[in-house]
């Protein structure tokens, strides 16, 4: 009788913490909904920046206003994801999103200016402004600011893209709320495809060259007549001789890969492009 009374009670109070983790779940749930909130306008937020050594606010208003901006907000500058994928795209595509009618692309994060500062000195992302949303105002006004405070990372914000257009969200990207970091729709391509679903992301151009090489020349001429942005790879302080034998056979330069083909020197370059 005993047993069945300490099993019983047992039960109940089983019960009893189901429910409370239950009613927990639910609103830590509740209180992450991330709502698509387009059609609004930008929360108004004055972000602490730093200029060499000079502080400098920075309004949504002067980020805004009457211009078209593409967003794109992240967990953390030096992450992983952030550092590897989701900026240097961004920065790659710029110069398309800028020819279909954007004026600025801004990356955010709830970070201090300081680190912000040195992750983009960090970065290949001449093309990008980043914020820091030290406070996480801008991001708790969106409605994106989230607890990762099981990573040790405290309040940051979701992962997410927008359009923004005179102040006004045009269109957001919002990764699904799961755990981890997904990182699925908020993405450069993506958001390229939304603004011009015909534009064409510029292909993949890397240039192996030496220092004082006349044909080096001619190549990076031939390749900005074009409009192909490229990455130049100096044979000597960026790679060895040996490097690039083993890439294309050769020990001359200029030569050119475009979209994972090998072009060749740059008499090959005028061929693929006659």
């Amino acid at each position: 009788m005993f047993f069945h009374l300490v099993l019983h009670r047992f039960f109940l109070h089983t019960m009893f913490i189901d429910k409370v983790l239950s009613r927990r779940t639910l609103q830590n749930l509740e209180k992450n909904m991330l709502e698509n909130i387009e059609g609004q306008s930008v929360p108004s937020v004055t972000f602490k920046t730093r200029d060499n050594n000079d502080w400098v606010d920075v309004t949504t208003q002067s980020l805004f206003e009457n211009k078209t901006v593409v967003v794109f907000s992240l967990p953390g500058a030096f992450t992983p994801t952030c550092s590897s994928t989701h900026l240097p795209r961004y920065n790659e595509l710029a110069n398309v999103l800028k020819s279909n009618g954007v004026d600025d692309i801004v990356c955010m994060s709830v970070n201090d200016t300081f680190v912000m500062n040195a992750w983009l000195s960090d970065q290949e992302a001449e093309n990008i402004t980043v914020i820091p949303d030290g406070n996480g105002e801008f991001s708790e006004g969106m409605g994106m600011l989230v607890d990762k405070s099981d990573i040790g990372f405290g309040k940051r914000s979701w992962r997410y893209s927008m359009l923004v257009k005179n102040g006004v969200i045009d269109k957001m990207f919002i990764e699904e709320n799961k755990p981890g970091d997904p990182f699925e729709v908020s993405d450069a391509d993506t958001m390229l495809n939304y603004i011009n679903s015909e534009a064409k992301a510029p292909a993949d151009v890397a240039l192996f060259t030496k220092i004082g090489c006349p044909h080096c020349a001619r190549a990076k001429e031939l390749l900005h007549s074009k409009g192909l942005p490229f990455e130049e790879v100096v044979i000597g302080s960026d790679a060895s001789l040996l490097s690039l034998r083993a890439m294309t056979g050769n020990t001359t330069v200029p030569q050119v890969f475009i979209a994972g083909a090998h072009i060749g020197g740059a008499d090959d370059l005028e061929a693929h492009f006659a």
